[in-house]
């Protein structure tokens, strides 16, 4: 059929463009936003890197990747939040104490803080009840499986050693929707929920 369309001179509209990137994630606390983005600096230049650090209002550990889409779609605004709202975890602890990099993507490799294994047992549980949560809801093609927490710090344009550094400490307290605006270097907080410990039904 659009191939008859498009002899007799009708094209099909263009796809709207996929830009707007929405999921789940931990902000770390003040404090610990101006830590992490202390050590980046001292991190880039021990190593001679020239990449524009993430600025520290847009660090995050990303928990559950919602899709990317065209504009926002409620009906999965709506279902992230039934699922968010059977979350019932008390504050836990996020312990970073490695930097790294992960491979490279096309020209770019990210350069992040992360636990050391067996740290992170709290930040793991918390991931995969979430993804129990929105499966739940609907959401299961949504659902993250292989779960690596970090903060992204840069994007290198070489793969970096390994290496241990002073821990950054801070309590989780919420967890948060974000709409990301791709390209635009923007993210916006849809919503926020408490960690109470308290169950929501």
């Amino acid at each position: 059929m659009s191939g008859q369309l498009s002899l007799m001179g009708f094209e099909a509209p263009p796809a709207a463009p996929r830009n707007d990137r929405l999921f789940f994630a931990l902000q770390p606390s003040v404090a610990a936003c101006e830590q992490i983005t202390a050590l980046g600096k001292v991190l880039s230049e021990t190593h001679g890197l020239h990449s524009k650090l993430i600025a520290p209002e847009r660090l995050h550990i990303t928990l559950h990747h919602l899709g990317d889409h065209a504009g926002v779609p409620a009906e999965v605004v709506e279902a992230a939040g039934r699922a968010a709202a059977r979350m019932a975890c008390p504050p836990f602890e996020v312990v970073l104490d490695h930097a790294m990099s992960f491979r490279m993507r096309r020209d770019k490799a990210p350069f992040v803080l992360r636990s050391a294994e067996g740290q992170d047992g709290a930040l793991m549980d918390f991931q995969r009840e979430l993804g129990l949560a929105m499966a739940r809801e609907g959401l299961g093609h949504s659902v993250d499986a292989r779960f690596t927490p970090h903060v992204t710090l840069s994007y290198a344009p070489r793969e970096l050693p390994e290496s241990t550094v002073e821990p950054l400490r801070w309590t989780v307290r919420e967890f948060v929707l974000i709409h990301s605006l791709l390209g635009k270097g923007e993210h916006r907080v849809l919503a926020r929920w408490p960690l109470s410990g308290a169950t929501h039904g």
